[in-house]
């Protein structure tokens, strides 16, 4: 049998063969498209080389892309589990022709696969085509002498690709392979072309024509090839199965889900099986390409897909976490072709075992409320969006988990009412805020990328250097002269100034054009990638496009934020030594006053944890080994070790930057290696010192430190000696003795106010003294006190001691404190059968122009705003406990 990784590398190696190019998937969040919320077709990555935008040194290439289908337009997550078909990730196989071959090699090559190296019988296979491309038709009949009933031809836009409105287009063809006579429906385009018998297994796209508008479409100079096969359909096929969840590579995952839930596979869970499986695939998968779970965007779609697997994990009875102990299967599977499924499998299981525990926290409660609003419907009534938004909104149900739960029960949801509730709170969120939009859009840095071109960076090298003015922007407007005093936007051909990026904030300076005009730069910005736009100001003078200026950067802020970027590298790979390999760099800022490192960890570091990493981190910066850069292509950067963020943007070229090594031979054993387009310290001892000042929580599964370095950690040291050295000689001590003579103060006070609760409480008895005040109300004992500034804390102790003074009876304290007033009542135990504390401090409570009250039949509180009411409040009580007596 053909297992999906041999089917995959069959694939692959056919098409090398044939002088493609072997691409490796791009990111699932994708690099060149932000109208598309993951990557859900093959050509995603190339799209800019069919429309000509960019060139890459090859004309033919063949991939295996990792898709998602589980947001947007692109949804299959609802069928997911009960067809045959459906997945939120699978595999893309394509080959691609930029300008090369065209439709006869594309059929060929198609055709000579499928039939010769994978072996399909050629009775088994027919072929669509758009209807007016007779130019396919009759190259099907002439490759691969396909009879004209077995080449259907189809009128409609299913068989007609298009980019959009406008741009790129042209017919498809698509291969069928027929399951036989056994299977229920039609062959394409017949009224039972929605049956199983007839499954599409690649598409190929010609892509023929450009389309200028509506009603113009133009050949294209260059017609190209695009092509899609899935692998699993294809599995399905070559593996004898007509269920792509029978194939090895789906057989694997379903059959140890089900080992490590402890059901048949085939059982009455097997729809629970299978959503799992996959759901360990597209949740897995995203994680490697740096999707967090959370609560809006690409994250929270992560949430939907693992939520829904956690739900049917419960369905099947697991108690405990169960999908992240699948993630060692998944990569076995998978890790030799995706190999960013080792890397980060620590964060894989981390992130999905710390997602289901905090859910099963929510998920009974969601359930039982969903089941008491089921309660109330007639059989077959749709839930209430309202009740749906409920649940999302208070349980955290995805709309799709609810729908799921529901649909076992015939029931579906109203997805309009849930809208409009998710639109009331949108609109209420809008309202509540406030705030201002950017002076400029970003469509002007568009148009100015578009004229102006991209600004070079000279700043690794030098902090000065001279530029031309290529754009001046004014309140978002493009200008070609500004006069003084003006704040503006600078834009010039090159530049020493760092643009913010990673993390690292923008350089500030100066510069001044060869007239003699001053420009003060307080921020430097990328803008579209590549545009450098530095935020200037001039106080008089005038400076044109045009003009040539020399760049300053202000040096010393540089070095304190070179520092601090440096270090955030020393202290990723200390982090990653010391807690494990699943950390992974989630966000940062590199400022000149001190650095911010945000990581993927579950929980707080320990106290041991962070003074480890900040030691050893400090061990390197001793060290003082140079900081290299290397410029290499992603691919062998990474095979160097090099840590990248993946689903990052990268270019063809990239910097890496590696420190830590020996400084008398830094290629030996070197401590951190990253990919980082950012600015840096020549050696690690430049940087000085680290200092960790905190450790907190951002997100879930997100940890951020806080930290200083170099001048900035020995002011933060020398504050801290200052502030010791102050209270040592505040206590009178050295600085050595001061933790013991803190312990002692602390002890001392503690002791001095149990003797001054003592004494209160003392004299708010009377002294100790008798029962003098205590009067006799329907035979019982009543012992009312109003105190003044007695702590409500020490109110029960108070009335402890009355209830032991009077034997029997009852006790009510009131006492003022900040102008409020709080009130205690207690009851002796041999009285607690007729008199109910609770009762009477709830009638005093009243009096004091309180709601309320609570606690024990011997023993209860309350308060109230009113502090001059503790007399009225008494008598409260008094007639209170009368009326229970009689």
């Amino acid at each position: 049998m053909q297992t999906a990784n041999d089917i995959r590398r069959t694939f692959l190696d056919y098409f090398v063969e044939n002088g493609h190019e072997e691409v490796a998937s791009s990111p699932l969040v994708p690099r060149n498209d932000p109208t598309l919320l993951f990557t859900n077709a093959g050509m995603v990555q190339f799209k800019n080389v069919f429309t000509g935008q960019e060139h890459r040194d090859y004309k033919r290439a063949a991939t295996s892309q990792k898709c998602v289908r589980a947001g947007g337009k692109h949804n299959d997550l609802e069928n997911v589990g009960y067809t045959a078909r459906h997945h939120t990730f699978f595999e893309m196989l394509g080959n691609f022709s930029f300008g090369d071959y065209f439709k006869e090699q594309a059929i060929e090559h198609a055709w000579t696969l499928i039939t010769k190296r994978y072996g399909l019988p050629e009775d088994k296979l027919l072929v669509t085509v758009y209807h007016e491309d007779e130019e396919a038709a009759g190259l099907w009949r002439k490759i691969a002498g396909l009879p004209d009933e077995r080449i259907i031809r189809i009128a409609t836009s299913d068989n007609f690709w298009a980019m959009g409105d406008t741009g790129p287009c042209g017919p498809c063809s698509e291969i069928f392979f027929d399951h036989g006579p056994g299977i229920p429906g039609g062959p394409p385009g017949s009224p039972d072309e929605d049956g199983d018998r007839f499954i599409e297994i690649w598409n190929l796209v010609f892509m023929q024509f450009e389309q200028i508008s509506k009603d113009e479409r133009v050949n294209l100079p260059r017609p190209s090839i695009d092509t899609g096969m899935g692998l699993e359909r294809i599995a399905a096929v070559l593996q004898g199965k007509h269920d792509n969840y029978d194939i090895d590579l789906m057989r694997a995952l379903i059959e140890a889900t089900a080992h490590e839930a402890n059901v048949d596979p085939d059982g009455p869970y097997k729809v629970s099986n299978r959503v799992v499986a996959d759901h360990l695939r597209a949740s897995s998968f995203l994680i490697a390409d740096g999707v967090l779970p959370s609560n809006e965007g690409r994250g929270y779609v992560l949430r939907r897909i693992m939520r829904r697997a956690m739900r049917h994990a419960h369905i099947m009875g697991c108690q405990d976490p169960l999908v992240w102990k699948l993630v060692p299967t998944l990569v076995k599977e998978m890790g030799e072709a995706f190999p960013e499924l080792g890397r980060a499998e620590s964060l894989i299981k981390e992130t999905l075992k710390l997602e289901e525990t905090r859910f099963k926290e929510t998920l009974g409660r969601g359930l039982k409320h969903l089941e008491e609003e089921t309660g109330k419907l007639g059989e077959g009534q749709t839930l209430s969006g309202e009740v749906a938004f409920k649940l999302y909104d208070t349980y955290g149900f995805p709309l799709d988990l609810t729908q799921d739960i529901l649909r076992g029960q015939g029931r579906a949801v109203d997805t309009d009412g849930f809208e409009a509730a998710m639109e009331r709170q949108r609109a209420a969120a809008r309202a509540a805020w406030s705030g201002s939009g950017e002076a400029a859009t970003d469509t002007v840095w568009f148009e100015l990328r578009e004229r102006c071109g991209a600004t070079e960076f000279l700043g690794y090298d030098t902090e000065q250097a001279e530029g031309q003015i290529e754009a001046l922007v004014v309140d978002g407007k493009p200008v070609n002269k500004v006069e003084g005093p003006t704040e503006f936007a600078l834009i010039v051909n090159q530049t020493p100034f760092y643009g913010e990026s990673g993390g690292q904030v923008g350089d500030a300076g100066s510069a001044r054009t060869l007239g003699g005009t001053e420009i003060a730069v307080s921020d430097t910005q990328k803008k579209v990638g590549d545009l450098w736009v530095h935020m200037a100001k001039i106080e008089d003078g005038v400076i044109e496009v045009g003009d040539a200026v020399e760049l300053s950067v202000d040096g010393a802020r540089r070095g304190r934020a070179r520092s601090n970027h440096s270090a955030t590298h020393l202290l990723h790979e200390a982090l990653r030594r010391h807690l494990g390999k699943h950390v992974t760099q989630k966000g940062s800022l590199v400022a000149p006053g001190r650095l911010r490192f945000d990581f993927s960890h579950p929980k707080a570091m320990s106290h041991m944890e962070l003074k480890a990493v900040e030691a050893e981190v400090n061990e390197h910066i001793r060290g003082n080994s140079p900081v290299t850069t290397t410029l290499m292509d992603p691919e062998s950067a990474i095979k160097h070790g090099a840590m990248a963020l993946f689903g990052e943007k990268y270019g063809d070229e990239v910097r890496v930057v590696a420190m830590g090594g020996p400084s008398d031979d830094p290629s030996k054993d070197i401590y951190s290696v990253e990919l980082c387009g950012g600015t840096h310290v020549n050696r690690t001892g430049d940087i000085g010192l680290l200092h960790i000042v905190s450790e907190s929580a951002v997100a879930a599964g997100v940890r951020r430190i806080e930290a200083v370095t170099g001048a900035g950690a020995l002011e933060y040291v020398d504050s801290r000696e200052g502030l010791l050295t102050t209270a040592a000689a505040a206590a009178k001590v050295t600085v050595e003795q001061l933790p013991e003579r803190v312990e002692a103060l602390i002890e001392e006070r503690r002791k001095l106010e149990r003797e001054v609760q003592d004494l209160r409480r003392k004299l708010a008895e009377g002294g100790g003294g008798g029962t003098s005040e205590a009067k006799e109300i329907a035979g019982v004992s009543f012992a009312g006190r109003v105190l003044e500034g007695i702590p409500a804390r020490e109110l029960k102790g108070v009335a402890d001691g009355l209830k032991q003074q009077i034997g029997s009876g009852v006790a009510a304290v009131i006492s003022s404190d900040d102008g409020k007033a709080s009130l205690v009542v207690g009851v002796t135990e041999d009285l607690t059968d007729k008199v109910s504390a609770v009762d009477l401090v709830r009638a005093g409570s009243e009096a004091l122009g309180g709601k309320g009250g609570g606690g024990r039949p011997d023993m209860a509180q309350a308060g109230g705003p009113d502090a001059t009411a503790g007399p009225a409040a008494i008598a409260a009580i008094e007639a209170a406990l009368a009326e229970t007596l009689s």
